[in-house]
């Protein structure tokens, strides 16, 4: 086992690499030091995603506070969008002892006909001014644009995971094809793949095995707000290889974290998932994904 893992893996029960605080896109229930603070509590560590941008300073100051909380960059326009540029930013704001990997977002705002079922608000009227612009990673071939063939080739020697953020089926299937085709040094995230602007199913996740350098994330959220089932969850927790277990939480109007994680435990007990492979995708998993080795 890594240094980076060992280290963590002694500290932490689980880690949520999927969760938001203020200042967001959308007001969060919790500023980041009081979801570190939270998590802290619940011996869990988490990874913030801000729509707006990077997280990698603030992650930075709440590790220097002894908190478990790390960061991520999303490459949205208000954030500089698809460009190399504020990757090196965030990474150069991020610095703490065995921080990992960085998770890189592609968009989440992206132009799709998905009408969201959250109860939520702006943060501020600047947010509806300047950032709302979608953008997305392929053209009206649906070929990847180039800039983001650049994202994926920088990423090979820099210490980061690209996350497929709010990518539709065909553009996940063009990432997928493009790294595997070019490098297979880089690690992709597919960012909850069963939400209905992606909308991959169990059985098509399958199809996407026979890569190690490929991780599925699993939200709760998808569950709480209907948009998978019961059983495709099931399936995705208990058979799916390199799957991390998320919470995509923060929304005033959603559950708070001690209560996903006693839902996520009824979850699990119902489906009959085994301790072992609950600490799998919960911790060893995400661990596995963030790690620098």
């Amino acid at each position: 086992m890594s240094e980076f893992s060992s280290y963590w893996s002694e500290r932490l029960e689980f880690l949520d690499v999927h969760y938001h605080a203020d200042v967001d896109q959308f007001k969060r229930r919790y500023n980041v030091i009081q979801a570190g603070e939270m998590y802290q509590k619940l011996k869990g560590g988490v990874v913030l995603k801000n729509h707006l941008g990077s997280c990698a300073s603030i992650a930075s100051l709440a590790q220097s506070l002894d908190l478990p909380v790390f960061g991520s960059t999303v490459l949205n326009d208000i954030s500089g969008g698809l460009s190399i540029q504020p990757i090196k930013n965030a990474l150069c704001q991020y610095e703490f002892k065995l921080k990992g990997r960085m998770l890189v977002h592609l968009p989440t705002i992206v132009p799709n006909k998905h009408k969201s079922k959250l109860t939520r608000s702006y943060s501020n009227e600047q947010v509806v001014e300047f950032a709302t612009r979608s953008i997305k990673i392929t053209d009206d071939d649906g070929k990847l644009l180039d800039s983001v063939k650049e994202i994926i080739e920088f990423a090979e020697n820099q210490n980061i995971v690209i996350s497929t953020g709010h990518a539709a089926k065909h553009e996940i299937f063009a990432l997928v094809e493009y790294i595997h085709g070019h490098s297979k040094k880089v690690r992709l995230m597919l960012n909850q793949p069963a939400n209905p602007i992606t909308s991959l199913s169990a059985k098509e996740l399958r199809q996407f095995e026979g890569f190690d350098w490929l991780y599925t994330e699993q939200t709760a959220l998808t569950i709480l707000l209907g948009y998978q089932s019961l059983e495709d969850f099931a399936d995705v927790v208990t058979n799916q290889k390199n799957v991390v277990y998320s919470s995509d939480l923060g929304q005033i109007s959603q559950i708070d974290i001690p209560e996903w994680r006693t839902q996520s435990a009824t979850w699990f007990e119902n489906i009959g998932l085994t301790k072992s492979r609950v600490r799998e995708i919960s911790l060893d998993t995400p661990l596995k994904m963030l790690d620098p080795d």
